[in-house]
């Protein structure tokens, strides 16, 4: 299985901290956030022949001076291409440019996110369910909801998912936490056909469940992003707190 860690935004929201320093290399906890990231998801039983990590141009170089530094030989940082927000294809539309190159099955998770310590339990029911499984999370509250998606099930099933929902009739959350058969990167060339939304995983993650079957996977944690300097605050004030 492959791991593909998505840090190609440019985070404006984040600015003037994001001005020349990516988001998910921005420190939580005193490491950068993709640390995090990489972490979780090697402490996993899964071994992962490869960690790609799907970035811009503009931050490239800065990606591949951290992955330099990483004891692990498998880190592969591969650019969308683009130099700006104008530019760049969007979360789902860089799946789909790197898709004729994945050749196996691929573990999909956004690099500027910390995550419950169950990575583990997601791939297992992954290789039971043989289809897509999606990683879900009880929102602690309202605008956790509304930034994400709102999500529906039957069973295992997943029956609705809702991006950016206006009037939120769930508190479960999808993450972007996916675990994909190598099938999958033929619906993403389709997606991007169509001329769908790109920029949010979770627009690609809606259409498929329309589809064919997606399973959802329930964190008993919470996933906690970066995407604002309150957000990324709250992060780092957390994880002091943690290591106090």
């Amino acid at each position: 299985m492959i791991a593909i860690i998505l840090a190609g935004g440019f985070a404006r929201r984040l600015l003037p901290l994001t001005l020349d320093t990516p988001k998910c290399l921005l420190p939580v906890g005193g490491k950068p956030v993709i640390d995090h990231v990489l972490e979780c998801v090697s402490s996993s039983s899964e071994v992962m022949s490869k960690f790609v990590v799907l970035t811009n141009s503009r931050f490239e170089a800065r990606f591949q001076t951290w992955a330099s530094e990483k004891d692990l030989h498998n880190i592969e940082v591969v650019s969308d291409g683009s130099s700006n927000e104008n530019e760049k294809p969007g979360a789902v539309g860089a799946l789909a440019l790197i898709a004729p190159k994945i050749d196996q099955d691929f573990f999909v998770i956004a690099g500027d996110c910390t995550y419950p310590d169950e990575i583990d339990g997601l791939l297992e029911y992954f290789h039971g369910a043989g289809s897509a499984v999606i990683g879900l999370y009880h929102a602690k509250n309202a605008n956790q909801v509304r930034r994400g998606s709102v999500v529906k099930m039957k069973g295992n099933v997943i029956t609705d998912f809702v991006e950016k929902p206006e009037n939120p009739a769930s508190d479960l959350v999808g993450a972007v936490v996916y675990a994909f058969p190598q099938g999958i990167k033929k619906k993403l060339v389709e997606y991007c056909r169509l001329q769908l939304s790109r920029d949010e995983p979770g627009r690609f993650i809606e259409w498929l469940c329309k589809k064919e079957t997606v399973y959802g996977y329930v964190f008993n944690g919470v996933v906690s992003d970066i995407g604002t300097v309150e957000a990324y605050e709250h992060s780092n004030k957390g994880s002091e707190r943690t290591q106090a």
